[in-house]
């Protein structure tokens, strides 16, 4: 099973749990349906998106209503770490949640009660938290943008608000991050970085670069990164291997923006909407 947890900015929507169908422009978990923005919802939509071309199950929603005083959020973490233990989850995504040290490690702990060990991603603030509290190699994957890698290659950063500057200012050096990242032990087993330029990359530094089709006017829509963690998702909850799943993943991604005909204005939904026609494409399905 393909489990996603993350939030919804919405105060009263408390815990929301089960399987994420998307229809038409709307996602909908156990029927209520939530509208596709950005964030967890995004990453949700194209990860169903893609579920649905491959013909697998859907993934499985923990998301709880928060909007960014935490509540929503230690809710979740809590619910987690009661459950996960008996949890069938072969892949395990982490999105927004309010970063929390002491609940992701409780997290974790229970993780590691779990047979077999799900495969882990991280992306935002559980990525944070993840970094934060000395864990980030107990991840098999983590997909952080441009200022993300930069606090993960900050390794006296507590927080992505002290990233130093010297480094959150350097540009076009995403694989003298990634190394760096990897030198103090604050990167997961693979890294997918989105960006311009999308990278792949592990421990022995950047393998794979990505950059067409390139639309100038998909940097300036929000969610485009959370669509990318949510192909790769399902990709790997597909059986494929992750290194492969970054690269197509990225390709995916940026065909389905490229068939968005994406301007300034346009909204993410318009580009999962092309996902599953870029997924054939690329997947030659």
């Amino acid at each position: 099973m393909l489990a996603i947890v993350g939030t919804v900015p919405n105060p009263d929507a408390g815990l929301i749990l089960g399987e994420a169908l998307f229809r038409q422009d709307r996602l909908v978990v156990d029927g209520k349906t939530l509208a596709v923005n950005r964030g967890t919802p995004a990453l949700l939509g194209a990860a169903a998106a893609v579920c649905g071309v491959l013909t697998i199950p859907p993934p499985y929603a923990y998301l709880a209503g928060d909007i960014g005083l935490g509540q929503g959020s230690r809710s979740l973490y809590k619910l987690l770490t009661e459950n996960l233990p008996s949890s069938k989850i072969s892949v395990l995504v982490f999105h927004y949640l309010q970063p929390d040290v002491d609940w992701h490690n409780k997290v974790l702990f229970s993780i590691e009660e779990m047979a077999p060990r799900p495969f882990l991603i991280a992306d935002a603030g559980f990525m944070y938290a993840a970094k934060m509290s000395g864990q980030a190699p107990s991840y098999d994957l983590f997909t952080p943008d441009a200022g993300e890698l930069a606090f993960l290659a900050d390794e006296k950063a507590p927080h992505p608000f002290y990233t130093r500057g010297f480094i959150l200012h350097e540009e076009n050096c995403a694989p003298k991050h990634i190394n760096r990242a990897y030198t103090h032990e604050n990167a997961a087993k693979t890294l997918l970085v989105k960006g311009k330029t999308d990278f792949v990359a592990d421990r022995g530094g950047s393998f794979a670069s990505i950059d067409s089709p390139n639309e100038e006017a998909l940097e300036a829509i929000g969610g485009t990164g959370d669509t990318l963690t949510g192909i790769v998702s399902a990709l790997i909850h597909w059986g494929m291997e992750v290194k492969e799943a970054a690269v197509k993943a990225a390709k995916i991604n940026r065909l389905a923006g490229h068939y968005a005909c994406p301007r300034p204005d346009t909204q993410v939904i318009e580009i999962i909407e092309h996902i599953p026609k870029a997924a054939k494409e690329v997947l030659n399905l």
